[in-house]
Protein backbone atom coordinates (compact mmCIF):
# COMPACT_ATOMS: atom_id res chain seq x y z
CA UNK A 1 0.00 0.00 0.00
CA UNK A 2 1.02 3.35 -0.97
CA UNK A 3 1.31 6.15 1.40
CA UNK A 4 -0.30 9.01 0.05
CA UNK A 5 1.80 12.11 -0.57
CA UNK A 6 -0.29 15.22 0.51
CA UNK A 7 -1.12 17.96 -2.36
CA UNK A 8 1.87 20.51 -2.57
CA UNK A 9 1.61 23.49 -4.69
CA UNK A 10 3.12 23.50 -8.67
CA UNK A 11 5.20 26.58 -7.41
CA UNK A 12 6.43 24.28 -4.79
CA UNK A 13 6.58 20.84 -6.12
CA UNK A 14 8.51 23.11 -9.06
CA UNK A 15 11.28 23.59 -7.15
CA UNK A 16 10.75 20.37 -4.97
CA UNK A 17 11.32 19.04 -8.20
CA UNK A 18 15.06 20.95 -8.78
CA UNK A 19 16.85 18.98 -5.82
CA UNK A 20 18.65 15.90 -7.19
CA UNK A 21 18.78 12.99 -4.88
CA UNK A 22 23.14 13.23 -3.74
CA UNK A 23 23.63 9.48 -4.12
CA UNK A 24 21.64 9.21 -7.17
CA UNK A 25 22.08 12.57 -8.78
CA UNK A 26 19.73 11.57 -11.97
CA UNK A 27 16.47 11.65 -9.67
CA UNK A 28 14.67 14.47 -7.57
CA UNK A 29 13.57 13.62 -4.59
CA UNK A 30 10.32 14.26 -5.60
CA UNK A 31 11.04 11.13 -8.10
CA UNK A 32 12.85 9.46 -5.16
CA UNK A 33 9.44 9.58 -3.25
CA UNK A 34 11.24 11.65 0.05
CA UNK A 35 8.95 14.43 0.25
CA UNK A 36 6.22 13.85 2.09
CA UNK A 37 5.01 17.63 2.20
CA UNK A 38 5.08 21.28 1.46
CA UNK A 39 2.75 24.33 2.51
CA UNK A 40 3.68 27.60 3.11
CA UNK A 41 2.51 28.78 6.74
CA UNK A 42 3.38 32.88 7.89
CA UNK A 43 5.30 32.96 5.09
CA UNK A 44 7.74 30.12 5.47
CA UNK A 45 7.79 27.01 3.52
CA UNK A 46 7.45 23.96 5.85
CA UNK A 47 8.93 20.89 3.76
CA UNK A 48 8.42 17.16 5.99
CA UNK A 49 11.05 14.64 3.95
CA UNK A 50 11.18 10.80 4.61
CA UNK A 51 14.56 9.27 4.59
CA UNK A 52 14.83 6.04 2.35
CA UNK A 53 15.96 4.32 5.42
CA UNK A 54 16.86 5.45 9.12
CA UNK A 55 20.75 6.66 9.18
CA UNK A 56 20.81 7.77 5.53
CA UNK A 57 23.31 10.53 5.25
CA UNK A 58 21.73 11.43 2.37
CA UNK A 59 19.55 13.55 4.33
CA UNK A 60 21.68 16.05 5.67
CA UNK A 61 22.95 16.80 1.82
CA UNK A 62 19.16 16.80 1.13
CA UNK A 63 17.76 19.32 3.43
CA UNK A 64 20.99 21.81 2.80
CA UNK A 65 19.64 21.64 -0.74
CA UNK A 66 16.20 22.08 -0.40
CA UNK A 67 16.67 24.88 1.72
CA UNK A 68 19.25 26.43 -0.44
CA UNK A 69 16.63 26.07 -3.61
CA UNK A 70 14.08 27.99 -2.18
CA UNK A 71 16.43 30.22 -0.81
CA UNK A 72 17.41 31.21 -4.34
CA UNK A 73 13.99 31.64 -4.96
CA UNK A 74 13.28 33.69 -2.37
CA UNK A 75 11.62 31.40 0.42
CA UNK A 76 12.47 30.71 3.81
CA UNK A 77 12.06 27.20 4.24
CA UNK A 78 12.41 24.55 7.27
CA UNK A 79 12.80 21.06 6.73
CA UNK A 80 11.22 18.39 9.59
CA UNK A 81 12.69 15.03 9.56
CA UNK A 82 9.62 12.58 9.74
CA UNK A 83 10.39 8.40 10.45
CA UNK A 84 6.64 7.52 10.09
CA UNK A 85 5.17 5.79 7.87
CA UNK A 86 8.81 4.05 6.79
CA UNK A 87 9.73 5.08 3.09
CA UNK A 88 9.18 2.62 0.96
CA UNK A 89 10.69 1.71 -2.84
CA UNK A 90 6.88 2.04 -3.70
CA UNK A 91 7.32 6.01 -3.65
CA UNK A 92 9.74 5.83 -6.03
CA UNK A 93 7.83 7.39 -9.33
CA UNK A 94 7.37 5.54 -12.39
CA UNK A 95 9.62 8.42 -14.06
CA UNK A 96 12.23 7.40 -11.20
CA UNK A 97 11.86 3.98 -11.52
CA UNK A 98 12.92 5.09 -15.50
CA UNK A 99 15.67 7.29 -14.55
CA UNK A 100 16.95 4.17 -12.75
CA UNK A 101 17.31 1.79 -15.20
CA UNK A 102 19.05 4.70 -17.48
CA UNK A 103 21.47 5.75 -15.49
CA UNK A 104 22.20 1.68 -15.06
CA UNK A 105 20.70 0.94 -11.28
CA UNK A 106 18.02 -1.87 -11.75
CA UNK A 107 14.89 -0.50 -9.89
CA UNK A 108 13.22 -2.58 -7.27
CA UNK A 109 11.50 -5.56 -7.84
CA UNK A 110 8.49 -6.92 -5.74
CA UNK A 111 8.78 -7.72 -2.21
CA UNK A 112 8.60 -11.38 -2.87
CA UNK A 113 11.19 -10.97 -6.24
CA UNK A 114 13.52 -8.96 -4.10
CA UNK A 115 14.10 -11.68 -1.67
CA UNK A 116 14.46 -14.63 -4.45
CA UNK A 117 16.44 -12.38 -5.90
CA UNK A 118 18.82 -11.56 -2.93
CA UNK A 119 19.12 -15.15 -1.81
CA UNK A 120 20.35 -16.09 -5.28
CA UNK A 121 17.24 -18.63 -6.13
CA UNK A 122 15.68 -17.20 -8.76
CA UNK A 123 17.29 -14.94 -11.83
CA UNK A 124 14.78 -11.76 -11.90
CA UNK A 125 17.08 -8.63 -11.50
CA UNK A 126 17.00 -7.40 -15.32
CA UNK A 127 20.41 -6.17 -16.25
CA UNK A 128 20.11 -2.13 -17.08
CA UNK A 129 22.56 -2.49 -19.73
CA UNK A 130 21.70 -5.34 -22.09
CA UNK A 131 18.12 -6.09 -20.79
CA UNK A 132 19.28 -9.58 -19.68
CA UNK A 133 17.99 -11.54 -17.03
CA UNK A 134 20.96 -13.91 -16.94
CA UNK A 135 21.88 -12.03 -14.02
CA UNK A 136 23.58 -13.01 -10.71
CA UNK A 137 24.07 -11.32 -7.06
CA UNK A 138 27.81 -10.55 -6.34
CA UNK A 139 27.10 -9.34 -3.07
CA UNK A 140 23.92 -8.22 -1.01
CA UNK A 141 25.59 -4.76 -0.43
CA UNK A 142 26.29 -2.65 -3.59
CA UNK A 143 27.49 0.84 -3.28
CA UNK A 144 25.19 2.03 -0.31
CA UNK A 145 23.71 0.48 1.67
CA UNK A 146 20.23 0.37 0.10
CA UNK A 147 21.88 -1.06 -3.05
CA UNK A 148 22.93 -4.85 -3.87
CA UNK A 149 25.37 -5.81 -6.29
CA UNK A 150 24.50 -7.78 -9.76
CA UNK A 151 26.51 -8.78 -12.81
CA UNK A 152 24.60 -9.74 -16.12
CA UNK A 153 26.28 -13.48 -17.29
CA UNK A 154 25.55 -11.93 -20.94
CA UNK A 155 27.08 -8.34 -21.28
CA UNK A 156 28.78 -9.01 -18.40
CA UNK A 157 28.84 -5.46 -17.51
CA UNK A 158 28.40 -4.85 -12.97
CA UNK A 159 25.28 -3.18 -11.63
CA UNK A 160 23.77 -1.83 -8.46
CA UNK A 161 20.12 -2.93 -8.01
CA UNK A 162 18.17 -0.72 -5.22
CA UNK A 163 17.00 -3.29 -3.00
CA UNK A 164 12.80 -3.21 -2.61
CA UNK A 165 12.05 -1.31 1.07
CA UNK A 166 8.52 -1.68 2.41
Amino acid sequence: MTEELTHIDPKLFEILETVSDPEIPVLSIMEMGVVRSAKIIDDIVEIQITPTYSGCPAMDVIEEDIIKAFKDKGYNAKVELILSPAWTTDWITPKGRKALEEYGIASPLSESADKEALLGNKKVVKCPQCGSFNTKLVSQFGSTACKAFFQCEDCLEPFDYFKCLK
